[in-house]
């Protein structure tokens, strides 16, 4: 039986608040690769809906 992972922001890779460095940790992928992914959607389809995603992000998932 697998052991179960969850969802943390984490505080040892972070640059703002940890929810790439969590995301990063979780899926096994650069936390850089994910910021600069994030950026670009951010970029290409509005400021507005990526910053209010990332904030409730930030606001839902727990501390590690």
């Amino acid at each position: 039986m697998a052991a179960r992972k969850n969802l943390y922001r984490s505080r040892a890779n972070k640059k703002v608040s940890g929810v790439f460095g969590g995301l990063g940790e979780f899926y096994n992928v650069d936390p850089t690769l994910l910021r600069l992914a994030w950026i670009a959607i951010v970029v290409f389809t509005g400021f507005v809906p990526g910053i209010i995603a990332y904030l409730i992000a930030a606001l839902v998932m727990p501390k590690k």
